[in-house]
């Protein structure tokens, strides 16, 4: 049996839970909940020598393609006759 850390989301610096591995295969998630005996079972074994296997880092979320004036004005859900207007124009 082995443990690996895991972060809930790509927002984390640091995990919040561990997900229990035997033979290498994941078979559940602890979170870090003291009255969780689960996670009172992971903290034995960590106070036994072993380390955790460490959380994978998530791939970094891309960047959205810039919008076109089109596109802006498309989302805005103004016509061009009432952008003008609003501006002044």
């Amino acid at each position: 049996m082995n443990y690996q850390l895991l972060k809930s989301s790509i927002r984390d610096t640091e995990p919040r839970q561990v997900l229990m591995l035997v033979d290498g295969q994941p078979v559940m998630t602890i979170p870090f909940d003291p009255a969780n005996t689960d996670y009172q079972a992971y903290l034995r074994w960590l106070e036994e020598g072993n380390t955790p296997l460490p959380a994978d880092e998530p791939d970094p979320i891309p960047e959205p393609e810039p919008l076109t004036a089109q596109q802006k004005l498309e989302a805005s859900g103004l016509t061009v006759e009432e952008l003008k207007d609003l501006l002044g124009l």
